[in-house]
């Protein structure tokens, strides 16, 4: 399958406005165009149904339903992808195709149990504790596991580059998703947050669905090894480790401002603070194309300077291999200060749009007093975020450990600390969390720089590693002096 970086420097090369357009319309596609249809759908249908007229509960328990759905199902998935990834990407560099549907299945079922260990109690609690009718309840569980589902499906389709038929099953889903809650409200005369939340979670099995059916269509053959996918997660523990603590620092701000006096509690089971969690929206939306021009940009031109230097090192003259190294650190120096570049400017264009423009929509007063701070701390969570995933290339665990780790230390202690303070100094625990974690990633990387010779050329083992009994460790012994006699005779 041709690569994406392929097919942008193709678009790109063209040097034509028409050209750019449809570059930058492909690198939208294969990077948020799933999370906007989502949005799009959200909006649309609360729009034509008519969500505004609906009781203020009712639509908070609606809200918190899909926000809770989106958000412990990323958490959900995060332990297992990034091993379960590494595995694929394994198996498809050794050919080993048939070893690809095992490594599904054993992820998807580590997934649902997990899942299901979180869902349920909370479920029960919503209906009993929370007074929420079952049928309500049993949606949202539902919605819950189908975007589990389509998450932990995405990784296989991304592993094969298919960007382009996740935007497409997304679509497809919330197309449906949007018809079916017309149909039900106008038809069967359904209330309208339930036939929202019903047709969203078809919509997102639907969806998951699709991508299932691709990732069988792709891979066909079983070879029912189960046992060694089991063993990565024991090998490349620190996958698991890093992933589930970077997802876990992208919230864990939220969940502690979720302690503050200005929390809204819903039906005794739901807990969010609208205003920092608006606010938080706003932040991320300014810098979201972040996503889009870094891995743009490394798919163009930071893995071809990669591959040129792994190709260097199979083949190539230790000069060779120097300048092949030396150009791949300057083209990673490069992505990243272009990064920074050209989001900074979109950052402040979008920051000034949503100043002037958002307080005539109805955001104002609290939301945006937070959302100075906020929108500062997420242009350097991008920016983190791109150096973590520069270690990944270099296989810098150790690393990558360091830099989760410290974003989720510093940004818990820092939000306890900035939650005492005005509202517009909110987001100083986020900033503090974000700065520390970029600031180690960069030092690791410089350290990479300096230490790839050593990486490369002496982690290998002259023998093969096996699991035996220890030889023994004996290896001359002199002769006795009753055995030399017996030689004499």
């Amino acid at each position: 399958m041709a690569g994406v970086g392929v097919r942008l420097n193709s678009v790109f090369n063209k040097k034509s406005i028409a050209a750019d357009i449809a570059g930058v319309t492909y690198s939208i596609v294969i990077t948020i165009a799933p999370m906007l249809v989502v949005i799009l759908n959200i909006v649309l249908m609360g729009n034509v149904l008519g969500l505004g007229d609906v009781s203020y509960l009712d639509r908070e328990l609606f809200s918190c339903t899909v926000l809770y759905s989106f958000i412990f199902s990323l958490l959900v998935v995060a332990p297992f992808n990034a091993v379960l990834s590494k595995y694929m990407q394994d198996a498809i560099y050794e050919e080993r195709y048939q070893d690809i549907r095992p490594c599904y299945y054993v992820g998807l079922i580590m997934t649902l149990i997990l899942g299901c260990l979180i869902g349920i109690p909370f479920c029960l609690w919503e209906h009993f504790v929370g007074g929420v009718g079952v049928f309500y309840v049993f949606i949202g569980y539902c919605t819950y596991i189908a975007v589990t589902l389509v998450f932990y499906s995405m990784v296989y389709l991304s592993i094969c580059k298919d960007y382009e038929k996740i935007s497409l099953f997304f679509l497809i889903g919330m197309v449906e998703a949007f018809v079916l809650s017309l149909i039900l409200t106008r038809y069967f005369h359904w209330e309208i947050t339930e036939s929202m939340l019903f047709s969203l979670m078809t919509g997102f099995l639907l969806t998951a669905v699709l991508e299932f059916a691709a990732v069988k269509r792709y891979f066909q053959g079983n070879s029912n090894r189960y046992l060694p996918v089991l063993r990565y997660f024991g090998r490349w523990w620190q996958l698991v480790v890093t992933n589930f603590l970077y997802i876990l620092g992208l919230y864990i701000h939220n969940f502690v401002f979720w302690t503050d006096d200005t929390r809204m509690v819903v039906a005794n089971s739901f807990v969010c603070n609208q205003p920092y969690d608006m606010a938080t929206c706003l932040a991320m939306f300014t810098n979201l194309s972040a996503t889009v021009i870094f891995i743009t940009g490394v798919e163009m031109h930071f893995h071809e300077k990669y591959k040129l230097y792994s190709e260097a090192i199979i083949g190539g003259k230790w000069a060779d291999i120097e300048e092949a190294k030396n150009r791949m650190f300057r083209q990673l120096a490069s992505e990243l200060m272009n990064l920074a570049r050209v989001q900074f400017i979109i950052s402040i264009v979008i920051y000034l749009f949503c100043i002037v423009f958002l307080p005539q929509f109805g955001f104002a007063g609290l939301v945006m007093r937070i959302y100075p701070c906020l929108a500062a701390a997420y242009f350097v969570l991008f920016l983190m975020y791109g150096a973590m995933l520069f270690l990944y290339y270099f296989n810098d665990l150790a690393g990558a450990i360091m830099t989760a780790a410290g974003f989720v230390i510093v940004t818990t202690a820092g939000c306890l600390i900035s939650m005492r303070f005005s509202e517009i100094w909110y987001g100083t625990g986020l900033l503090a969390g974000t700065f520390t974690g970029w600031t180690i990633a960069y030092m690791r990387l410089r350290w990479v720089e300096r230490h790839v010779d050593t990486h490369i050329f002496c982690q290998g083992m002259i023998l093969k590693r096996e699991s035996a009994q220890k030889p023994s460790g004996l290896v001359y012994q002199a002769p006795s002096e009753e055995s030399e006699g017996k030689k004499q005779v």
